[in-house]
């Protein structure tokens, strides 16, 4: 079969480049304009293709590793392509079980895009109960009431918990588990030797991760029981929860054979004799080429399995045809969408879709998930424009995600707000980049032009059904939101000008508003229909960084066509941070009560020489009316807890500044690695209780 397989390559590289010995020298494929997927007729045919772009990738890798390569433009590195910055309340707490607080909206739940589409996240309570992932362990809290809070228990969770969901009597956790390569069946390091890989370590050194899913039954909170453990090839990227399903999606990165080489042996006298080195390159790419080839598809794939009670394992297998291929170029690697209904045994076996692509954005609702790569260039050259490529699953099935259509959008997305499907119709708001010459410059300069576009699905095509004119040229966008018929967007360079959009009529989404205020907003949240509730940074239009400090804006939009800031609140010193910057979970406004919670740290001048009177972690929380603005309420400090371990503990997997809150009534919870504090919103200062948590330690 492995002859075929090497006629096959190519054609295929043949098809892709020209000639003059075009396997080493791939050149840039165009653009799709008609993306879609196929799936794979047989297992025969996926193992070609696996390694048909592998063998594509590698040789252009290795021609770029070549002094001629680099001199034949320009002899630098070129700039990189402009990359993205880091409804009410839809949480997850929409209803109160018996004996939470004051019932329906009486507490916050995950901060969600879309209402009734549950997003996962290491933090999840139900008024009553709350649930924290810290370091290897599940913490269980009884919550309610507040000053009753307590630790009822904790449980181990294997490798490293990402986040979870919480069902019923029922927590589903998501970890990362690393497993030495020769072991999970899969490829060993490039030296040739089996790696193995522990939690510390990450697996850099060239493991295999695997997602596990652990369910607990958590009916009793004192004794937490595991009921189930699956083990799905991939790390885990994200989650949905909507009903009793669980959209659980997977990043799985290419694993190259044992005894793959990147650059030749080294020898003294090899990197002062360019021809010479060229050589040992080209015959390297051949080398490499008969060790892909090689391999059957049982080593590029890994099925996933169940460990019973006892310790056995019970294959998941996975049928070729589960997976698809992009006629359009994007990087190697596979992006797995897996499908888990809670409600039903939790033996069994998910439905699978595969992607044999890199995935990049995520956007989900109740009856659709929709996951973008973006174009992939083999070279940087004068003229080129982003793309990004978007793929449609249909959720109608609870135990499987059906691929339905795919379709183009020029330039690439921020995040997940950057989309949103709305009466069948998907809004897109998007940076556009592209080379422009320059003399004396071989790489060109990047320009930059913003725009929101719509597309409707045709068949298995999402056609382009309309946009907006281009907007801001020069700058990129820093947040977008899309609600109902409105849609807002907010770009930045020096100022950061607001823009309104009315998109009533799909087809041709309108701008009518742009209001230009100093610094940027990166999350926008909406206050009725009529306010817009953003955080963000100020920044003077002179770029003085000693000026920059937290911003939270109240907009007025009532007005689509004069959008104004209605008020601002400045926080923090221009060392100031919060993780709701940059993750819409950490953004907590509870709509019942007018209330905003927000994590926040900074660095502080001290003369005293002592660490922690420099650090301040802490939770600040506001008042927020749209006829008065935002009030300070204070502060909910965990620095007495943080204080008592050393720095030297902090790491990747144990970092005790508050991160998320919870509110529920007139009480507000502050998170962290370190444990949980509750206080009442009018004694912030004063804890009512506080639950810790001892770092793990992880050798």
């Amino acid at each position: 079969m492995h002859s075929n397989k090497q006629a096959g390559v190519v054609f295929a590289l043949v098809g892709l480049v020209g000639c003059s010995d075009s396997r080493d020298i791939p050149e840039n494929q165009p653009v799709q304009m008609s993306a879609k997927l196929e799936s794979f007729e047989s297992c025969e045919k996926l193992e070609s293709y696996i390694e048909d772009a592998a063998v594509l990738d590698m040789r252009a890798s290795l021609e770029r590793s070549k002094p001629s390569y680099w001199q034949g433009r320009g002899g630098g590195v070129p700039m990189d392509d402009v990359a993205s910055p880091n409804a009410p309340n839809a949480g997850s707490g929409s209803g109160a079980p018996p004996g939470s607080p004051t019932s329906p909206g009486s507490y916050t739940g995950t901060n969600n895009q879309v209402a009734g589409v549950d997003e996962a996240d290491f933090v999840k309570n139900d008024g009553t109960r709350l649930f924290v992932l810290s370091g290897q362990k599940l913490h269980v809290h009884r919550s309610w009431p507040a000053e009753s809070l307590r630790t009822e228990s904790s449980l181990s969770i294997e490798g490293w918990p990402r986040q979870m969901f919480l069902h019923g009597d029922k927590v589903v956790v998501f970890s990362e588990v690393y497993t030495n390569p020769s072991e999970a069946g899969g490829s060993s390091g490039s030296s040739g030797a089996p790696i193995g890989c522990n939690y510390l370590s990450l697996c850099v050194a060239g493991g295999l991760a695997s997602t596990k899913v652990t369910t607990v039954d958590v009916s009793q909170l004192s004794a937490p029981q595991v009921t189930g453990e699956l083990y799905l090839p991939g790390g885990y990227h994200d989650a949905r929860l909507s009903g009793g399903s669980v959209r659980l999606v997977l990043n799985e990165s290419f694993a190259w054979p044992a005894g793959m080489r990147w650059y030749p042996d080294y020898d003294p006298g090899l990197w002062n004799d360019t021809p010479r080195l060229e050589r040992e390159i080209d015959a390297l790419k051949n080398t490499n080429e008969q060790l892909i080839r090689a391999r059957s598809l049982s080593d590029w794939r890994r099925d996933g399995y169940f460990k019973q009670p006892d310790g056995t394992r019970v294959p998941v297998a996975q049928d070729c045809r589960d997976f698809h291929r992009t006629n359009a170029p994007t990087q190697l690697g596979y992006v797995t969408v897996a499908s888990l209904d809670l409600d039903a045994a939790v033996t069994q076996a998910p439905g699978r879709t595969t992607l044999v692509a890199q995935p990049d954005i995520l956007y989900a609702n109740g009856g659709a998930l929709y996951l973008t790569a973006r174009h992939w260039w083999w070279w940087w050259e004068s003229g080129q424009r982003d793309y990004t490529y978007v793929h449609k699953l249909d959720l109608e099935q609870s135990g499987h995600a059906r691929y339905v259509a795919s379709g183009t959008l020029e330039g690439h997305l921020l995040d997940q707000f950057s989309l949103d499907e709305h009466e069948g119709v998907l809004r897109a708001a998007t940076t556009i980049s592209w080379r422009v010459a320059e003399a004396g410059n071989p790489w060109g300069r990047i320009e930059t032009t913003n725009r929101v576009s719509t597309l409707r699905q045709d068949g298995n095509r999402l056609k382009p059904l309309g946009r907006s004119e281009d907007l801001a040229k020069g700058e990129r966008i820093y947040s977008a939101r899309f609600l109902g018929n409105k849609g807002y967007v907010v770009t930045f360079r020096q100022v950061d000008p607001l823009f309104t959009f009315d998109l009533s009529d799909p087809a041709h989404p309108r701008k009518v508003g742009e209001l230009k205020v100093p610094g940027f907003s990166t999350y926008i949240h909406p206050l009725g229909d009529t306010h817009l509730l953003t955080l963000g940074v100020q920044v003077a239009e002179n770029g003085d960084w000693r000026s920059r400090s937290l911003k939270l804006s109240l907009f007025d939009v009532s007005d689509l066509a004069h959008p104004r800031e209605a008020f601002t609140q400045l926080v923090g010193s221009p060392n100031s941070g919060s993780e709701a910057l940059y993750d819409h979970k950490a953004f907590n406004f509870f709509a019942a009560k007018g209330l905003l919670a927000i994590p926040f740290t900074d660095w502080v001048p001290s003369y005293s020489g002592y660490y922690w009177d420099y650090f301040v972690s802490d939770l600040r929380v506001f008042r927020v009316d749209r006829a008065t603005g935002f009030t300070p309420l204070g502060s909910l400090s965990m620095s007495d807890v943080y204080r008592t371990h050393d720095t030297n503990r902090w790491n990747y997997w144990y970092q005790p500044y508050v991160r998320r809150s919870v509110m529920a009534d007139d009480y507000v919870y502050a998170i962290s690695d370190a444990g949980v504090r509750v206080s009442h919103v009018n004694q912030l200062s004063t804890p009512l209780a506080t639950a810790r948590f001892q770092p793990t330690v992880v050798y």
